[in-house]
């Protein structure tokens, strides 16, 4: 979010706790893109503030407590108010609860992949309707090929990108294999340390696919630790959020810290890896 934005979302969040009953006197910062994230201080409350027009924050309540439920290893609401969402001035608010980093603060590889499985464990057990992770590709693809959204990537880098978003959604497609719901984008960033072990948070991305899909995000010592993985299909994978994320740094309306020198450095990585791994998936 930009200046104006942050002031008036830390407005919302303080506000929404202060009605109810909720005392704070500081807020502090510890996330801003497209969500802003805060502590809110004496009352140590975790709130999440997003645009109201592009939030799925009810879905991702009602899932964060049926995970809960079942004993999966995400972040809990905060359990002195009500679990709903909140609008106030344009914006949804969401209060979690605030965990205190463990030490050390960056979770092994072996406990991150155990975690990993265990959600999707928790998953397997739930019916929810949930996005493809292909629904996720088209958006990139859509982002790709429009020029009022991505005015500032090159005609070679929008062809490359979008044909090899083409060519990788056919080619994982075509494999077949078991499918899931999955967390959808569980990166180190969405992985808190805590005293009660690794705890995944940000589940607005949930999507159904192989879980291969969800290791691409991981790093690669934690997929080497979880069991029954397709390596082949894995490394397609990994290409394919590569290629996703170098899409959404060109948006216009990204926010990502250094975002477009990350859009630049990823798209020279993309070509480097694909040269590297697989060079006919770009024909």
């Amino acid at each position: 979010m930009n200046e104006p934005d942050v002031a008036r979302a830390m407005g919302a969040a303080v506000s929404t706790a202060a009605a109810l009953d909720l005392r704070v006197d500081d807020a502090v910062v510890l996330h801003n893109s497209n969500k802003l994230t805060l502590r809110l201080l004496p009352c140590d409350v975790l709130a999440r503030v997003a645009p109201a027009a592009e939030q799925v924050a009810q879905f991702e309540i009602e899932l964060a407590q049926r995970l809960a439920d079942s004993g999966s290893p995400v972040a809990a609401l905060e359990p002195r108010v009500e679990p709903r969402v909140h609008e106030r001035d344009g914006f949804v608010v969401t209060l979690w609860t605030y965990y205190e980093p463990a030490t050390p603060r960056e979770v092994s590889p072996a406990d991150y992949a155990d975690a990993l499985e265990r959600l999707h464990a928790g998953m397997r057990r739930l019916d929810v309707a949930a996005p493809h992770f292909t629904d996720r590709v088209e958006e990139a693809q859509r982002l790709v090929a429009s020029r009022d959204h991505t005015p500032a990537l090159a005609d070679a880098d929008r062809e490359f990108l979008g044909t090899t978003l083409r060519n990788l959604r056919r080619v994982i497609g075509e494999r077949g294999g078991a499918e899931q719901l999955l967390h959808g984008e569980p990166h180190p960033g969405n992985l808190l340390g805590t005293k009660n072990g690794p705890l995944f948070i940000d589940l607005e991305t949930c999507c159904r696919g192989p879980v291969e899909f969800d290791l691409a995000h991981a790093p690669d010592d934690v997929s080497e630790r979880y069991p029954g993985v397709d390596h082949d299909l894995l490394r397609e994978c990994r290409i394919l959020v590569l290629a996703m994320i170098t899409a959404w740094r060109w948006d216009r309306g990204d926010q990502f810290p250094d975002g477009r020198r990350l859009g630049t450095e990823w798209l020279n990585q993309l070509r480097a890896t694909l040269d590297r791994r697989r060079p006919d998936a770009r024909r």
